[in-house]
């Protein structure tokens, strides 16, 4: 079975059971500075999580493209991945463990979807604690289809729960599916640490909500939140030991090794991977450079060049394998902007050869052998990778001193990530959600100063201060700025009512409503317009006195008299072609 076939055979078995379809949203997480790439399905979908009705109903399921990022350096085995696609469903507020368990199970074994055999299936339950209680009825709804108690685990925490995103939120048990991988008869008892035993989905039941004080209240809205990997299901289905096998890889790896025979598998993964993940980001609008999620471009592209000098025909074997199903990637800005990080590269490893001659000189004895932080410098610095080191130099450097370095490094990465899952939209915050409407203001402002061929190409919003990414080639002038926040605050002081109101996409755009840059919308979205008549929902919007009207998902403050004084702080670029306002209200 194709990973094409997998993917879609999920898509029809949820619409089966009432669900709508929706768009894999941007890689890049609009109005949500909890992270710097989508990680998950749920992370779009967080404000209907909370509460918010969605457009399309209360059944919802994607195929939505992630990028995790907090294991780059491990990419290479057979576990680790940059790029990847989450199959997910998803329940707000309508049913819950049950139909969430049966259908997950109907999916997995009927010969009409799935068809894998039940003897090779096992799960794992929660096993209950002081916050929540041990979940005896998803291991009940598992014994009546089939599973034996004895392929049942219950787990702590660590292992069967979800969330909350940040500090406090929605979160809960789950239950994950496992399948057994080896050729050998499965154990009659099921081990979670049994290598050969591989997880394949996962059903997590928000049933709770963490307060700020870490107590766990429930959830008025109880809400069923899936994810199965294609990548790990389609190695299952196809027969393979490593995903790297699968059709999703076979493509590219097979280019590769036509070229260059002298790279090992190890080498020839980190390739594949990275070119993969860099075309994706770059398709969704971001570009190299040295912050936030162009670092993460650049540092992609730099570490597979390590390997291979031209990546452009990788990259050409990326979008023919997904351009039918994801279309943005068929598009020729990416291998320019690839081409030129690469000449950027060759730019940069020449500096570092020369730093390198440099501290020979310099530095006495240097030849003899140098410090494992020196020679680690060198690499972040300039991308020098200790072979090159070592071979330019002869010096004696201990490894496992080098990989020491390196891993204070990644740790300090994923201290940093983490730090993000502080606040934002995900919790609702009134300061945040000032800030958010107000966006919808700055962009306005934008448009009537700068000109209407200005976009929204993405935001970050904190309690603290609004950033807001927007299409423009030119450095704003400071009167610009000053008119900008002139417009902005004359809109506050004027009290307008911000409303909101449930349209099909082809509507919204006739009627002028404003998309985020690149943004991919399901068949109907919410319109939130600040202004006008305050038309009420189900009629169609009255563009008189109306100044902001965007395809949107909230929350958003009821009236702009509540947001307070709207001051920039800075304007800079963020990429080419791409502005970067800072903002905050006072």
């Amino acid at each position: 079975m194709t990973s094409s076939t997998i993917r879609q055979k999920y898509i029809d078995f949820f619409k089966t059971k009432g669900h709508k379809q929706i768009p894999s949203s941007s890689l890049i997480p609009e109005n949500d500075p909890t992270v710097l790439f989508t990680t998950a399905g749920m992370h779009p979908l967080v404000p209907y999580l909370l509460g918010e009705p969605h457009p399309l109903g209360r059944r919802l399921c994607n195929a939505q493209k992630c990028i995790r990022t907090g294991d780059i350096d491990e990419v290479g085995d057979n576990t680790h991945f940059t790029f990847f696609e989450m199959l997910g469903n998803w329940s707000l507020g309508d049913y819950f463990k049950a139909d969430a368990i049966k259908w997950s199970f109907e999916f997995l074994t009927s010969k009409k979807w799935l068809g894998l055999d039940i003897k090779r299936l096992a799960v794992s339950v929660f096993a209950g604690d002081a916050d929540a209680p041990r979940d005896e009825e998803s291991a009940k709804i598992w014994q009546s289809l089939g599973i034996p108690k004895e392929r049942i685990a219950y787990l702590g925490k660590a292992d069967n729960w979800w969330g909350p995103a940040g500090q406090t939120g929605p979160c809960g048990p789950d239950t994950e599916m496992f399948y057994r991988v080896s050729d050998d008869p499965a154990p009659r008892e099921f081990d979670p640490n049994d290598k050969h035993w591989v997880e394949i989905w996962n059903d997590v039941f928000m049933e709770f909500n963490k307060t700020a004080d870490g107590e766990y209240k429930p959830l008025s809205q109880k809400n069923v939140d899936t994810g199965m990997g294609l990548e790990r299901i389609t190695a299952v289905l196809q027969g393979v030991k490593s995903v790297h096998e699968t059709d999703l890889f076979k493509q590219t790896i097979d280019q590769l090794k036509s070229k260059n025979s002298k790279l090992t598998d190890r080498e020839i993964r980190i390739i594949t991977d990275h070119v993969k993940a860099a075309v994706f980001i770059i398709a969704d609008g971001i570009e190299p450079s040295n912050v936030d999620q162009g670092y993460v471009v650049r540092k992609l592209i730099r570490r597979a060049m390590r390997y291979q000098n031209d990546l452009i025909p990788t990259a050409r074997e990326v979008v023919k394998i997904y351009q039918d199903i994801y279309p943005e990637v068929n598009n020729q800005n990416i291998l320019t902007v690839i081409r030129q990080e690469q000449e950027k590269f060759g730019k940069t490893l020449k500096k570092g050869l020369k730093e390198l001659s440099k501290l020979k000189k310099l530095v006495p004895g240097f030849n003899q052998g140098i410090d494992a932080k020196t020679a680690f410098n060198l690499y972040q610095s300039y991308g020098l990778p200790l072979e090159i080191i070592k071979d330019e130099t002869s010096a004696k450097i201990s490894e496992n001193d080098f990989q020491q370095e390196l891993k204070k490094h990644q740790e300090l990465s994923r201290t940093a990530s983490a730090g993000r899952f502080k606040a934002g939209l995900a919790d609702n915050q009134e300061k945040t959600v000032r800030l958010h409407t107000a966006t919808h203001l700055l962009l306005a402002a934008l448009r009537q100063v700068l000109g209407e061929d200005i976009k929204q190409a993405g935001s970050n919003i904190t309690p603290e201060r609004l950033r807001f990414d927007f299409t423009h080639k030119e450095k704003m002038a400071p009167e610009q700025i000053l008119e900008v926040e002139k417009i902005v605050n004359e809109k506050i002081q004027a009290g307008l009512p911000v409303s909101c109101m449930e349209m099909t996409l082809e509507q919204a755009e006739k009627q002028g409503a404003l998309a985020t840059f690149k943004a991919r919308y399901p068949e109907k979205v919410k319109v939130y317009s600040i202004g006008g008549c305050n038309c009420p929902m189900g009629k169609c919007i009255c563009q008189r006195g109306i100044c902001s009207a965007e395809i949107c998902s909230g929350p958003h403050a009821q009236n702009t008299s509540k947001l307070g004084q709207f001051k920039i702080i800075k304007e800079e670029s963020s990429s080419s072609g791409i502005r970067r306002i800072k903002a905050v209200l006072k």
